[in-house]
């Protein structure tokens, strides 16, 4: 009985390994290019390439006029665009301005939440990657208490 137990146990651990190698290594990489990138317009131009960036009315920005940790920040992007591949939350006043950036598979809608660090008060860009372009929103806010060791 021990030994169906143990063979279970090895059986489940080879199929998950096998399927963890399925995966495409593009899944799991990560742009550090753009998350060492030390201004916003170099972080864009790793991100995008030669892609067309331009503001965007269908592209939601939620988050607070004053942040009162600059640790903890909530963040909330929204996107009635079709066809979004990517969203990614720019700090323009952070050391490494590039905060998050989040893959949207197909059929998924583009909606994310989350909380990033703000050293100080400063613009903070939503960036919605399409096939057609890049669209972007961006807000000011105010950090009263600084997060990025501030």
């Amino acid at each position: 009985m021990k030994f169906d137990k143990n063979r279970r146990r090895l059986v489940q651990g080879l199929l998950a390994l096998t399927a963890l190698a399925l995966v495409p290594l593009r899944v799991l990489a990560r742009n550090t290019e753009a998350f060492q990138a030390t201004s916003p317009d170099s972080a864009l131009q790793s991100l995008f390439g030669d892609k067309a960036i331009s503001d965007s009315d269908k592209v939601q920005l939620k988050v607070p006029d004053i942040a009162e940790n600059g640790a903890v920040v909530p963040v909330t992007v929204e996107s009635s665009l079709a066809g979004v591949s990517s969203i990614s939350i720019i700090v323009v006043e952070n050391p490494n301005p590039l905060s998050a950036r989040f893959q949207v598979t197909p059929g998924v809608a583009a909606n994310i939440s989350t909380r990033i660090k703000m050293g100080t008060s400063s613009d903070v860009i939503a960036a919605v990657e399409t096939e057609q372009g890049v669209y972007l929103a961006r807000k000011n806010v105010k950090v009263t208490i600084g997060g990025c060791g501030g």
